[in-house]
């Protein structure tokens, strides 16, 4: 291995090695924290003026960093944000943790990653590993990276060095975070892996290599494409049920029962976040390129995008019960992030749903104790309700959306108010106007389990 390498490899092993990570979200800002309480320095670049003051006075904006662990990174002199992208010359690690969206076609969006790396081309140095976490499609690194890099004359495992390893953050996860969650890593050369591997087992628990930046990044596409085909199936199997009668959730719960090749995967009102959305997309436009085209991610994600109209439809047989209509009746949105406990609100099938009531001509407003507003369609502002079981009762139908943990549902349920619950958070409760997905609204007495012998 030549100088340039050894200098690094020495460098990371004694944690003189000074890291950067560009992108300070929701996945490089615990990233930048963790390699900070593992001793290093890091310098944290965003393009958000704002992300850095609030670093900077150690006000956390990420559910899964505290502010007093943020704090405490900044006391210690060793955690540097910055708006500044000339820091890269003393950086001699790169972490790129920056969006790749969608665009309106649905195709690629990745323009935040050709950013970076026209600055990284600004203020490029010999010796400087960059590792790409952005979840993207197979060859990323390779053609947007690796090639944009070598045409200003560095060669690739010999002046600098280059890895793909996804991330795989689980917002508000509690068991499972930044150094205990296994960290798939691969490197263009033999060299960029061993230094990647070397780098990375300093702060995270386990480091699995792979062949090439290739598998890396197919590896992700493949994790949140498996759970978008499920979820796909079982909010199809649970539309199934609706028709015939029969309750998905029980169903689920009997099966769940096989201690072998049996996963549960439950159905909602649609996918959200920041991967299950998108990913399979990536892997389809992709696959497109090489005239493979994937009917399971097309219909996966058809099935999932209709789920927001199949709450529609469901709310429309159960008002017309209770002789109203969707038009004119006043609808209460309960929970509007993603997934429960968390303000995100990226991809949330709430979005959607809230939109299909409004065009059906209903008073909808919502509640979310984490996601207080949001910009509908037309760029206006929506801001939150209060919790008030009072203002709760005066609705014609609650519809349930995110299953907060904090929500007392028992409460909700006394009110009397129609409800439609679409993650079975009122499982609990036999109530006769809690109407579930996944199972008719005719309600079937459930059995009495002391008068069977």
């Amino acid at each position: 291995m030549n100088q340039e390498y050894q200098q690094l490899l020495n460098a990371i092993e004694n944690k003189k090695a000074v890291l950067g990570v560009v992108g300070l979200g929701y996945v490089g800002l615990p990233l930048a924290v963790e390699m900070v309480k593992q001793g290093f320095t890091v310098i944290g670049i965003d393009v958000d003026p704002s992300k850095i003051e609030k670093i900077y006075h150690g006000e956390s904006y990420i559910t899964d960093i505290s502010s007093e662990d943020l704090k405490a990174c900044v006391a210690s002199g060793r955690f540097k944000p910055t708006t500044d992208y000339s820091m890269i010359t003393v950086i001699d690690a790169l972490s790129i943790c920056v969006p790749t969206p969608l665009s309106e076609n649905q195709d690629p969006d990745t323009s935040y990653i050709t950013s970076v790396v026209d600055q990284i081309k600004l203020h490029m140095k010999k010796g400087l590993l960059i590792t790409l976490e952005s979840t993207t499609y197979p060859g990323t690194t390779e053609e947007l990276i690796q090639y944009e890099i070598e045409a200003l004359g560095y060669r690739v495992g010999e002046d600098f060095f280059l890895c793909f390893s996804p991330e795989r953050v689980d917002p508000s996860n509690a068991r499972f975070n930044t150094f205990n969650t296994p960290k798939v890593i691969g490197g263009t050369t033999e060299a960029c892996l061993a230094l990647g591997v070397a780098l990375y087992s300093k702060y995270v628990q386990q480091v699995v290599p792979v062949s090439t930046p290739k598998v890396a990044e197919m590896s992700k596409l493949l994790e949140n494409t498996f759970r978008s085909v499920n979820i796909a199936f079982i909010n199809e199997m649970a539309m199934m049920c609706d028709r015939m009668g029969i309750d998905i959730w029980e169903v689920i719960d009997a099966a769940a029962t096989k201690p072998f090749g049996f996963m549960p995967f439950y159905p909602g009102p649609g996918i959200g976040g920041h991967c299950i959305p998108l990913d399979p997309m990536y892997l389809s436009w992709k696959a497109k390129g090489f005239r493979f085209y994937s009917k399971f991610i097309e219909l996966a994600q058809s099935t999932n995008d209709n789920m927001p109209y199949y709450v529609i439809s469901k709310t429309s047989t159960i008002l017309n019960e209770y002789a109203k209509s969707i038009k004119k009746s006043n609808i209460l949105v309960l929970g509007m992030a993603y997934k429960p406990d968390i303000s995100d609100l990226r991809e949330s099938p709430g979005l959607e749903v809230y939109e299909l009531y409004k065009e059906n001509g209903a008073n909808v407003e919502y509640y979310d104790p984490f996601a207080t507003s949001f910009r509908d369609k037309h760029g206006e502002t929506v801001h939150s309700v209060a919790y008030d079981l009072e203002k709760f009762r005066s609705y014609d139908c609650i519809v349930l959306i995110t299953n907060h943990s904090g929500l007392n549902y028992g409460d909700i349920a006394s009110l009397g108010v129609p409800i439609v619950d679409t993650r079975n958070a009122f499982k609990n409760f036999s109530e006769p106007h809690i109407y579930k997905i996944g199972h008719s609204v005719q309600h079937v007495e459930e059995p009495n389990m002391a008068l069977i012998g």
